[in-house]
């Protein structure tokens, strides 16, 4: 499998997939720096210390790189960029509980248009 290039000038709009997730009661948003040892410690416990570990390099950002989605004040998913190297997208991942419900592709939008806001033209999906 080789890495993927997403050309982040030819995104689809985000609007509709935020509102779609709110419709359902879910809350995309970047994370706020106070929230770091909740955002992470859910990512270890659902993921793994590798993903623990990126998103805390994410924290590290200004404004952070990673964004999550929520409901009922619980943490549902994650997405990060800009963590194993600048310019790539991941790592992200939804619970078991909310998969299917368009919260995995709604954390990848948002993620590419904060890329596309920073600046990038392109963003990489590793293999």
């Amino acid at each position: 499998m080789t890495d993927m290039l997403i050309k982040l000038y030819a995104l689809p709009p985000l609007e509709p997939k935020l509102e779609a997730q709110a419709a359902q009661g879910i809350s995309i948003r970047r994370v706020l720096p106070p929230e770091k040892h909740f955002v992470t410690t859910w990512v270890g416990n659902q993921f793994s210390a590798f993903w623990q570990s990126e998103c805390e390099i994410a924290f590290g950002h200004t404004p952070p790189t990673c964004w999550v989605a929520t409901e009922n004040k619980q943490t549902i998913g994650f997405g990060c960029y800009d963590t194993t190297s600048k310019g790539f997208f991941g790592p992200t991942g939804v619970s078991e509980a909310a998969r299917g419900r368009g919260v995995g592709q709604a954390l990848l939008l948002v993620c590419l248009h904060a890329m596309r806001w920073e600046g990038y033209g392109n963003a990489i999906i590793g293999a």
